[in-house]
C-alpha cells in the first residue's frame, strides 16, 4: 500500500480549484506514527535523543502552535484513534486532528511561513502515514 506524507502537484491543483479564498477551511488530519522518528536527512532539526513518531509529532505541534495562532488558526481536536467502528479492518490512524483556518488565504499563508517550513521535517520524521482533508461546513436542513 503506497504511504502517503505529502502533498502532489495534482492534489495542489484540486484543492486550489474547488475551495475559495475567502471560504474558511477545516483541516482532518489523520497520522500513523512511526515507532521510531526518521530524522534521515533532517540532522539540522534532529533532536538529541531519539524519539518515538508519536514524541515528535507532539514537538511539531507545540512548534507550528504559535504560528496556527499568528494566522488566526486553532486546534480544534487533538486526540487517539485506535479502529473504525465503520471502516475497513486494514486501515488503522494513531491520532486525529482538526484544525479550524478562518479562511483558505490564511491557510495558505501558514502553509508558506517560514515557521511552518522550518519545522516541517519533523512531520516527515514522525509519521508513516498521513491523510490531510480540507473541509467545509455545511448547515443541516431540517425537513
Amino acid at each position: 500500500m503506497k504511504k502517503h506524507t505529502d502533498t502532489t502537484p495534482e492534489s495542489k491543483k484540486m484543492f486550489e480549484e474547488n475551495f475559495y479564498e475567502n471560504d474558511k477551511v477545516t483541516m482532518l488530519n489523520l497520522v500513523k506514527f512511526r515507532k521510531v522518528a526518521d530524522y534521515t536527512d533532517l540532522e539540522h532539526i534532529k533532536p538529541e535523543k531519539e524519539l518515538s513518531g508519536e514524541d515528535a509529532y507532539q514537538l511539531l505541534m507545540n512548534k507550528l502552535l504559535p504560528h496556527l495562532t499568528n494566522v488566526g488558526a486553532k486546534i480544534l481536536y487533538y486526540g487517539k484513534s485506535k479502529h473504525f467502528l465503520i471502516g475497513p479492518e486494514s486501515e488503522k490512524w494513531d491520532a486525529v486532528v482538526l484544525v479550524e483556518h478562518l479562511t483558505v488565504s490564511k491557510f495558505k499563508e501558514f502553509s508558506q511561513s517560514e515557521g511552518h517550513l522550518q519545522n516541517a521535517g519533523h512531520r516527515t520524521a514522525a509519521l508513516e502515514d498521513y491523510r490531510l482533508l480540507p473541509l467545509t461546513e455545511m448547515k443541516v436542513n431540517s425537513i
